[in-house]
Order: structure tokens, then sequence, then C-alpha cells
């Protein structure tokens, strides 16, 4: 089973810079973590405003997890402490939300971007 990991933050100020200021810190310390499966980080899709969608975040994190050790081994590892620390300037959010799921083995190719997940960043696939 993968362990899915999201988490949907509220910025105080969320402005276009502070919101690609946490993508970037996102990008920097949260991709490549060992047992990885996917890896994703975006902006609210502002043109979807259907009544069922929830618009309460400005920015959205999306791992998958191989099972849930990597996740736990996530959690602790010194790269997203530092996150937590410096990406994450506790300064500017006024909310986030973390939650985890259970999903069934995805093949890797029913992905739209296996593995990294950014646009223009090099495949890297766990061994």
């Amino acid at each position: 089973m993968h362990l899915v990991h999201n988490v949907y933050f509220t910025l105080h100020d969320n402005s276009a810079a502070a919101k690609d200021k946490l993508i970037a810190a996102a990008r920097k310390y949260l991709t490549n973590h060992p047992g990885t499966v996917y890896f994703s980080v975006g902006k609210l899709a502002e043109e979807y405003a259907r009544p069922v969608n929830d618009r309460g975040y400005d920015v959205a994190l999306h791992v998958v997890f191989d099972g849930r050790e990597s996740h736990d081994a996530y959690q602790i590892a010194p790269r997203h402490l530092e996150f937590i620390a410096e990406g994450f300037n506790l300064a500017n959010h006024t909310n986030f939300r973390s939650v985890n799921n259970t999903v069934g083995a995805v093949p890797l190719a029913s992905l739209p971007n296996p593995i990294q997940g950014i646009a223009g960043a090099p495949p890297t696939v766990p061994g």
C-alpha cells in the first residue's frame, strides 16, 4: 500500500511571489526523499470555482510514498525539518492542513509526471 501525504497551505501573504517562494522551498527540500513514488506542489487552480471545490488554501503539496516507513522517515529527515524551519515561514502562514491516506499501489505509468511531478525537473527513479 502506498501512503499519500497531502498538505494544504493557507498563506497570510497570498501574493504570487509568496506562493512561488513556498513552492520553490518545497521543491528544494521535499523532493527525492527515499521511498518517494510521486511528488507535486502547486497553486490553487483559480479557474475551478465550482461550489464543490475546496478553495480554502493557496498552495497544495502532494507526496506519495511507497509505504508508512518511508513517510515516517521523511517526517524526521533533515531536509524536511529544514523546510519547516526555513521554507515554511511560520510568520507567513495562517493555516495548514495535513491529510494522509493509503491507496493501493499505483503503476508509475498511470501518473501524469511520475516521480518528480515538476515540469522541467529530471526524472529520478528510486533504486
